[in-house]
């Protein structure tokens, strides 16, 4: 029969095992329990790696970091653009278009595609893109819309 109970061997073994960076299912097999049992008993002991891992924050200086600075940029500017009266497709024709292949595709070119991908014709826009987005303001119009929660709140801001 295998020994289920928490002496204060198996502990020393499990401390033993969590310092040396074992993970909790080798913990188990070894001590012949399940790996939430190993989890649990780790947690209760305050032996838990995950105990002080605080999400954004930086174990060495234990500074604040800024978890998403790139959302919170391409949020205000998908805000503005909907502020923007929406463009007519008439207005992204062909010739507004700095179309370019994709060889020729840099990271300050609006990624939206132009034409078939099968003929030979085929490109991407290539005009300048929104900071934080990968499309022009008019692609980037057609790309993201406004969810209908974010309109409710609007109508309901405005009443």
């Amino acid at each position: 029969m295998i020994e289920t109970r928490w002496t204060m061997e198996r502990i020393a073994l499990l401390k033993d095992r969590i310092r040396a960076g074992f993970s909790c299912g080798q913990i188990a097999r070894e001590l012949g329990v399940s790996r939430n049992a190993v989890i649990g008993k780790t947690n209760r002991l305050g032996l838990s790696r995950f105990k002080n891992a605080i999400p954004g924050q930086s174990k060495e200086s234990g500074t604040r970091q800024n978890a998403r600075p790139r959302t919170v940029t391409r949020q205000t500017n998908l805000r503005a653009l909907w502020a923007k009266p929406q463009l007519a497709f008439a207005e992204l024709s062909g010739e507004s278009a700095k179309a370019c292949s994709l060889f020729e595709l840099q990271q300050w070119h609006c990624r939206w595609p132009i034409g078939d991908p099968i003929s030979e014709d085929f490109g991407f826009c290539g005009n300048r893109p929104v900071a934080g987005l990968p499309y022009c303001p008019a692609h980037a119009q057609m790309a993201y819309r406004p969810s209908t929660r974010d309109a409710v709140a609007r109508e309901q801001r405005l009443a």
